[in-house]
Formats: structure tokens, C-alpha cells, sequence
């Protein structure tokens, strides 16, 4: 049975905090990085497809034959709504019904998961991992530094550094 993990975020860019993350999960089969399509605490961030185009960028300079971008989100969308863990586990196991997920969660949601929908429900049916940056470089650092036109070589990808200055999407 294929073990896969869910690592879900904004991923608003990815950052060598998230690659910190992906590095600990080596154990895993599959390791998925699934962006928000609709942040559930209405979290602002660039839009969907170039978070993508910037996933796909990370990914590759990752170099991990193992890790892959979803974009399942797609899939599960509605109008005004965000999409939940509990559906996008659902939708995954459906796919993939002899798959056992795992659902990947930062440190900072931890403390926030009584208040996922659904949250029983996903712990009596999936395992979820609490799985700390190694790394504590995030997103918003590389969104300030831009800002400021400071270097963000040591908080992001190469690939990833490049897309952001030359199509200047923060």
C-alpha cells in the first residue's frame, strides 16, 4: 500500500522553510504539495496558477523524484467557499482507494486543528503528521525582502528566486 503525504499550504512562494519540511519526509512514497486554491482564514495570496507555475519551479530544483505538485483544489472548488482537508482527503482517497494518506500540518496549524472542518473525522480516518520547519524561513520573509528589493537567494530556490524577479509577482 503506497504511503503518501499531504503537504498542503499556500506555498505563497515556496520557500527553503517548506523545502526543510519536504527533506524530513523522505520516508513517504509520494510526498504531494498541494497549494490553496482559497485560503480558509481568507489569507491573501498571488493567484493559483503562478503559485503553481512556482511549485512546479521548486520542485524541479528540488530534484526529488518523489515529490509532486496536485492541483486537486481545482477539482473541489465551489463558488464563495474554501476547500476543506476533509474534502481534499476525501477527493485523494477516492482516486487513489488503496493509498494510505498522511496529512502534513506546520506547527502553527497544530494549535489550530480543532478547528478544521471535519476535524474528528480526518483524525479517525487519515493520519496527520506535525512536521516543523527545520528551516525557519518563511514565505513572508521572501514577500518582505522583495518589497524592500533586498536578495532572497538564501530563502528560496534559484529557479524560484529568478521567476519572482523577472515577472515581479510580490
Amino acid at each position: 500500500m503506497p504511503k503518501i503525504a499531504v503537504f498542503g499550504s499556500a506555498f505563497n512562494p515556496p520557500s527553503l522553510g517548506h523545502k526543510s519540511v519536504i527533506e524530513r519526509l523522505s520516508h513517504f512514497d509520494r510526498v504531494l504539495l498541494i497549494p490553496s486554491i482559497s485560503h480558509a482564514w481568507g489569507k491573501n495570496m498571488l493567484d493559483y496558477s503562478s503559485r503553481c507555475e512556482l511549485i512546479n519551479a521548486f520542485i524541479g530544483d528540488l530534484g526529488l523524484s518523489h515529490v509532486a505538485l496536485s492541483r486537486i483544489e481545482e477539482t473541489l472548488l465551489e463558488p464563495g467557499q474554501s476547500v476543506t482537508t476533509y474534502a481534499l482527503l476525501s477527493a485523494l482517497q477516492q482516486q487513489y482507494p488503496s493509498d494510505e494518506f498522511t496529512f502534513i500540518i506546520g506547527p502553527d496549524n497544530l494549535f489550530k486543528f480543532g478547528q478544521f472542518a471535519h476535524a474528528d473525522d480526518i483524525l479517525n480516518q487519515w493520519s496527520v503528521m506535525a512536521c516543523p520547519q527545520t528551516l525557519p524561513i518563511r514565505s513572508t520573509d521572501i514577500r518582505e525582502r522583495l518589497s524592500q528589493s533586498l536578495p532572497i537567494d538564501e530563502l528560496t530556490t534559484p529557479t524560484v528566486v529568478h521567476m519572482l524577479h523577472q515577472q515581479q509577482w510580490y
